[in-house]
């Protein structure tokens, strides 16, 4: 580059010495140099023309043949351009790509703007949504896919995906937006088939429970009217009372089905009634204490002045379901731990036990239906399994979350967290019994 302005500079010297010659020899420098710098500058008009041109004109014209500094305009003109050329059909071969394999997806997918406005959608997400490619392009997709749920999970996109229920009940799609540097991609897919069957097992479940209960009525009264009479001979009463207990833990187990099934069933939010947590939990304190010859020793730490809104059965049944799994897996002579109180963000309960704790590898998986840690214990203290799915499912109810710690040998924490906005104060002043 240095090269060519230096061969420029000197032609244009050299022109400059020509006309000072000539306006030495003729006479009439002004002139002569005048007649120099015009035809220089007229030469440099010409090469501009004929760059300006071909510029227009690249795809189907050859480059001119310059030499010098228009020559190396040229030369890196036609390199930016074969490089521009390169990278448009990269791009274009990438963008048809991306188009292909977009189109192969089960899944669909919309990349939606930083106002959730619609840029671009592949043909499963127009066929699942019934988007247009042309008229549905730039218009937000709230106003398409008309749905409150899905609207207020807009707002707060990094919660989760969330399913929605479209064309009049005959399809689930489940939809997933993901923050992508200012923009958003929406995932959606159809989950019908498993909605399907998951509402099957519900109605299976709940059905089952139902129609088990009447027979378990009868068998129980017939057990319990043998248990109680003198009419049997003594080698029939502890099978008796085996057949009592059992016929007691199935009916445990079908009422529990029946309370889950209710709870699963239900897509709205608790009722908004107010609950006296602290007299509610010091009644199952007492229950618990006369529930086993041997109780633990049970502690309570209540804020007398925090008060709940919500369903009384269902938080009756969060805070007895939690008290008897720390009495069930905490041996005679251990400590039980109940606090109540306002905590970060609203209201806890807590029920920390110094029983025999939980494995790590168990812990996610307490929420299960039908989960117990100790199988055999849990059989001869009458667990259902069920218990902490239901307090899992109140809780959600309520718009709770539960939160397990524990440790092997040393025992556990449950603590049931619920919102500001469940939280009712009263004048009062915290208690502490034990």
């Amino acid at each position: 580059m240095w090269q060519a302005w230096l061969f420029a500079l000197i032609r244009l010297l050299a022109a400059i010495a020509v006309a000072v010659l000539l306006g030495l020899v003729f006479g009439q420098m002004g002139y002569w140099l005048t007649a120099v710098f015009g035809a220089a500058l007229a030469v440099q008009f010409a090469n501009l023309f004929r760059l300006h041109h071909w510029l227009r004109h690249r795809s189907s014209e050859e480059p001119p043949d310059f030499g010098g500094l228009w020559g190396d305009v040229v030369g890196l003109v036609g390199r930016i351009y074969r490089r521009k050329q390169f990278h448009k059909r990269r791009v274009t071969q990438l963008f048809r790509d991306f188009r292909r394999f977009s189109a192969a997806l089960p899944d669909g997918v919309v990349l939606l703007s930083e106002h959730r406005e619609i840029l671009w959608f592949n043909r499963t997400a127009a066929g699942l949504l019934g988007l247009r490619r042309k008229a549905d392009l730039g218009i937000p997709i709230a106003n398409l896919v008309r749905n409150p749920e899905f609207a207020s999970y807009l707002d707060r996109p990094a919660a989760g995906g969330v399913v929605i229920r479209l064309r009049s009940g005959e399809t689930w799609l489940a939809l997933f937006v993901i923050p992508a540097g200012g923009q958003y991609l929406m995932l959606v897919r159809d989950v019908t088939r498993e909605a399907r069957l998951e509402q099957m097992r519900k109605d299976f479940v709940a059905n089952a429970s139902h129609e088990l209960r009447s027979p378990l009525t009868v068998i129980s009264g017939y057990v319990d009217e043998l248990a109680e009479g003198d009419g049997i001979g003594a080698e029939w009463r502890e099978p008796i009372a085996d057949m009592r207990r059992q016929a007691k833990r199935m009916r445990e187990i079908v009422d529990d089905l029946l309370e889950l099934s209710r709870l699963e069933s239900s897509a709205d939010e608790a009722p908004m009634t107010a609950v006296d947590m602290p007299a509610l939990l010091e009644r199952l304190v007492r229950e618990a204490r006369t529930s086993t010859p041997e109780p633990a020793r049970f502690e309570l730490d209540l804020d007398y002045a925090c008060a709940l809104r919500g369903s009384e059965s269902e938080l009756h049944s969060i805070a007895s379901n939690l008290i008897s799994n720390a009495v069930k897996y905490t041996p005679a002579g251990g400590m039980i731990t109940i606090r109540w109180g306002r905590g970060e963000g609203g209201a806890r309960l807590a029920v920390e036990d110094t029983g025999i704790g939980i494995a790590p590898a168990d812990l996610p998986r307490l929420t299960e239906r039908f989960y117990r840690v100790d199988r055999a214990r849990a059989r001869v203290k009458g667990g259902s399994g069920l218990g902490l799915s239901i307090v899992k499912h109140a809780l959600q109810r309520h718009g709770g979350r539960l939160e397990i710690t524990s440790e092997e040998g040393r025992g556990s924490k449950f603590i049931a967290h619920f919102p500001a906005r469940r939280v009712l104060l009263r004048e009062a002043v915290v208690t502490k019994v034990s």
